[in-house]
């Protein structure tokens, strides 16, 4: 701030707010660094994941996964190819850097050009883009695409699929290097320097939140309070631990709606002023799409209300049909371990239970999925998802192209049935 009147300090609550708006930013841009800076996979080149594998939080593996970071300037717009997908889900969501999602291009929302060339260009200008390319414009330089192919039964034609897709960028653009932030994990949260780094960080991109200029204004002043100041950096970063972190990782052990156990945010992948889902969100799932593209149900608690232990074995019965009669697409559920929201080893290299896996149905048509560190003996083997044994885990239920029951919240699925407990 200009002037030679320091800025009064905010009030804790004012800290609490400006800390969780800026975490969503500091999430992304950790990405960011950890992609370009240590994966070094450069800007406009498209990532090819192996099947059964994502460098990112709480990855797919029942699809073919593509991504890659885009760089426009306002002289040059970028363009990917998109080859013809029929049959099979697909889609090419777009992300802004705070986990906002600008668009998913498939057959449902651009029926007039679901596949060639799609080019990327930053809102307000006009480079030069191919002739008849879908034009979508970007609120800032940099964004985040991912593509999904569905494996279905045939993985090796979604991987023939996946490398059909193609990134053209021309010479010459310019690129600002991934944002300088504090480094953090997600066992071991930013303190206040997190607010020495966000002015800078939140002037690298706009936000689509309605609120964002009153977040970013407190942002500042507490940026100005602290500068220099090792008393007034002291007392915001006890405000940060004392407030900040318990009101965020109590909002982690269950947000948006609650039901048997599970959580799911219909506020996915466009957050409105939910600054909590947002951080949520990207803390434990960068890059969820929206709603109506796929729904995330997470699985925290067991029947007996306590977090999902992995020494335990659990019992989901979903009744006759369910889940598949809730998609048009396809279902999956996976497990991964918490607080780093990844796939977790086990002896038998299985991570998830989708709508291709072979089940063997109850007796009276219903289906049981068996959570246990080792099979119960009541699970068939196709039936049963190994769990970490010692830790706890984390269960994510993922409904692609939801029908009604699912998108009007008026579905959940069934409780997480405690079995045995742990020893």
């Amino acid at each position: 701030m200009n002037g030679t009147e320091a800025a009064a300090m905010p009030t804790d609550q004012e800290i609490v707010d400006a800390y969780l708006y800026l975490f969503g930013r500091l999430l992304v841009a950790r990405q960011e660094n950890h992609d370009i800076d240590v994966e070094r996979v450069g800007w406009n080149t498209i990532k090819y994941n192996p099947l059964g594998s994502a460098e990112f939080v709480n990855p797919n593996l029942d699809v073919a996964y593509l991504e890659a970071w885009i760089a426009v300037d306002p002289s040059h717009a970028v363009t990917l190819q998109v080859p013809e997908i029929v049959g099979r889900y697909y889609t090419v969501q777009v992300v802004d850097v705070w986990g906002e999602v600008i668009a998913n291009i498939n057959e449902r929302n651009f029926p007039d050009h679901p596949f060639g060339a799609v080019a990327f260009r930053l809102a307000g200008t006009t480079p030069p883009t191919p002739d008849g390319a879908l034009v979508i414009d970007l609120p800032g330089r940099k964004a985040k695409i991912l593509a999904r192919v569905e494996l279905k039964s045939t993985p090796d034609e979604a991987v023939a699929l996946q490398k059909s897709f193609r990134i053209e960028a021309p010479d010459g653009i310019v690129i600002d290097p991934p944002p300088t932030i504090p480094d953090f994990s997600n066992a071991s949260l930013p303190g206040a320097d997190a607010f020495a780094a966000g002015p800078a960080l939140l002037a690298t991109a706009p936000d689509a939140m309605p609120d964002a200029a009153r977040y970013a204004r407190l942002v500042e002043v507490i940026a100005d309070r602290i500068a220099d100041d090792s008393a007034a950096t002291a007392a915001v970063d006890e405000v940060i631990r004392t407030k900040a972190w318990p009101a965020f990782l109590a909002g982690t052990k269950g947000f948006g709606t609650q039901r048997n156990g599970w959580s799911v945010a219909f506020a996915a992948g466009r957050f409105g002023n939910d600054v909590l889902a947002r951080d949520i969100v990207d803390y434990g799932g960068l890059w969820a799409n929206t709603v109506d593209e796929a729904i995330y149900d997470v699985g925290q608690l067991g029947s007996d209300g306590a977090l999902l232990d992995g020494g335990a074995a659990y019992e989901i019965r979903f009744p006759a049909d369910e889940p598949s009669n809730l998609v048009d697409a396809f279902w999956s559920l996976t497990l991964y371990s918490v607080p780093d929201y990844r796939v977790v080893p086990n002896p038998i290299d299985r991570y998830g239970i989708n709508s291709e896996s072979p089940l063997t149905p109850n007796d009276d048509g219903s289906v049981s999925i068996w959570i246990a560190p080792k099979r119960p003996a009541a699970s068939p083997e196709a039936n049963w998802l190994p769990s970490p044994a010692g830790s706890g885990f984390s269960l994510n239920l993922r409904l692609y192209v939801a029908r009604k029951p699912a998108l009007a919240g008026e579905w959940f699925p069934p409780p997480i049935a405690v079995v045995s407990t742990a020893g």
